[in-house]
C-alpha cells in the first residue's frame, strides 16, 4: 500500500502564525511514514514555538525508535515555560505506520483520532500510559493494522470545538461525533477523495462554523490514506546511445499509467520511434516555451528550463502557477510513485555560457527534483538513467 498523508491548516483570527504545527517524513527504504500534529498552549508565536519544538523533537525520537513514554517526557521537560501561565504545555498526535498496514498512534491532549473504512467509523483499542514526571497527563497508545482503503484523521481542538458558543440553546460545538458524522457522509459520497482534498474539506467546514468564518482558535486536520499507489512516468533527455532509442521508446509506450515528456529532443525521438505526431503549442507560457501535445501523452513540455522552474515551485510550495512548469508540478503531485527516465545524451545547448545561471546539468536537476518531491511532498521517486 501507499500511505498518502496531507495536512490543512487555518490560523486563528488576528494571528500571523499558527499555534499548530504538522510535520511528516517518509522513509522509503523502510516503507515507513511518520507524522506528528501538535497544538501549542495559547496562540500566536509562543504557541507556534511550543508546537514546533514538540512535533520536530517527537519525530526525531520516533525515527530512532525511542520508547514512546520516554520520548514524550523528554519533550515535555524540554519545552520553555510560558511566563504568563507558568506552563509548558503542547498537545500531540504521533503516527508511525508502514506500507504493510501496521500502525502505532500516540496521543496526548488532542482529540482522539478517527479511523474509517468504506465510509464507516471503526474503533481501535488503546493502552493508557501514565507519566511518571507529569501525573496529570495520560497518553493513549494504539497499535493496530489497517486495510487498503482505510483512512486515519487527526485534528486539533480548533476543529472539534468549532461553533462552540454560537447562538442557540447549549451549543456544544462540532464535537468528535459531529466530525465523525461529517466525514462518514463525505466519504460515502466521494469514496475516492484524496488526502489533500479531504483535509481541506475538514478545515473549511470547521472555519464555516465560526461567526463570520473567523476562527477563534487555530484549525488543523491531517489525513492518512492507505491505498494502491498512483504511478506516472516522466521522460527527459534522449538515451546516451542512439541505437537504444527503439528499446526505450517501446518501454515508454508500454508504461501503465500517465506519461509526461520534458524536452523537445526527447519528444522528437519518441515521436519518430513510435510514429506519432507532435502538435507544437503557440506563444509562450509565463516566460517558458509552450506545452506541446502528443497522442497518449498527458503532458509535453520543454526540458531543463521547465524542470528548473518546476523545482522552484515545489520548493516554495507554489503549486497553482498556470505555466508549463506549474502543469508539470500538478502532474507529478497527482501521483504517488514517479518513475523518471533520464536520458544521458549530451545536449550542447545546455553548455551555452549565457545560460549557465538558469540551467544546470540534467543529472543535478533531476536529483534536486527527486529530493524535494520525497522530502517535502512525501512522494516516491525512482530514477532510471538511460
Amino acid at each position: 500500500m501507499f500511505v498518502d498523508v496531507s495536512c490543512s491548516q487555518e490560523t486563528k483570527r488576528g494571528q500571523n502564525t499558527s499555534g499548530d504545527f504538522f510535520v511528516s517524513r517518509r522513509h522509503i527504504d523502510e516503507g515507513r511514514v511518520l507524522a506528528v500534529l501538535s497544538d501549542g498552549l495559547g496562540s500566536g508565536v509562543k504557541a507556534s514555538i511550543l508546537s514546533r519544538m514538540t512535533a520536530t523533537m517527537l519525530l526525531g525520537f520516533v525515527e530512532e525508535r525511542t520508547d514512546l513514554r520516554t520520548a514524550a517526557e523528554l519533550v515535555i521537560r524540554s519545552l520553555p515555560v510560558c511566563k504568563a501561565r507558568g506552563l509548558n504545555y503542547s498537545t500531540f498526535s504521533v503516527l508511525d505506520c508502514d506500507d504493510e498496514g501496521r500502525v502505532r498512534v500516540l496521543e496526548e491532549g488532542n482529540p482522539e483520532f478517527l479511523w474509517f473504512r468504506g465510509g464507516l467509523p471503526l474503533h481501535a483499542p488503546f493502552d493508557l500510559l501514565d507519566s511518571e514526571a507529569f501525573p496529570d497527563r495520560r497518553m493513549r497508545l494504539y497499535e493496530f493494522e489497517v486495510l487498503e482503503g482505510d483512512r486515519l484523521i487527526f485534528v486539533t481542538d480548533g476543529v472539534t470545538q468549532a461553533g462552540l458558543g454560537r447562538p442557540g440553546p447549549k451549543n456544544p460545538g462540532l464535537g468528535r461525533q459531529g466530525l465523525s458524522d461529517f466525514v462518514s457522509a463525505l466519504l460515502q459520497r466521494h469514496c475516492v477523495i484524496d488526502s489533500q482534498r479531504l483535509a481541506k474539506h475538514l478545515t473549511s467546514m470547521a472555519v464555516g462554523l465560526f461567526p463570520d468564518r473567523l476562527p477563534t482558535d487555530d484549525v488543523s486536520a491531517a489525513v492518512a490514506h492507505f491505498r494502491v499507489p498512483r504511478r506516472c512516468l516522466v521522460f527527459t533527455g534522449p538515451p546516451f546511445e542512439r541505437s537504444r532509442d527503439p528499446y526505450y521508446a517501446e518501454a515508454f509506450a508500454a508504461f501503465k499509467g500517465p506519461k509526461a515528456i520534458c524536452g523537445g529532443t526527447t519528444a522528437q525521438f519518441l515521436a519518430r520511434e513510435l510514429n506519432l505526431l507532435i502538435k507544437v503549442g503557440q506563444g509562450r507560457g509565463g516566460g517558458l516555451p509552450p506545452e506541446s501535445a502528443m497522442e497518449g501523452v498527458e503532458l509535453v513540455t520543454e526540458g531543463l528550463l521547465t524542470l528548473t522552474r518546476a523545482i522552484q515551485y515545489l520548493e516554495t510550495n507554489d503549486l497553482r502557477r498556470p505555466d508549463p512548469a506549474g502543469a508539470l508540478v500538478r502532474f507529478m503531485l497527482a501521483h504517488d510513485i514517479i518513475h523518471v527516465m533520464e536520458g544521458t545524451a549530451v545536449n550542447v545547448a545546455n553548455f551555452d555560457p549565457s545560460q549557465t545561471h538558469d540551467l544546470d546539468i540534467r543529472r543535478n536537476v533531476i536529483k534536486r527534483m527527486a529530493q524535494v518531491l520525497q522530502t517535502r511532498h512525501l512522494k516516491m521517486v525512482r530514477v532510471q538513467r538511460v
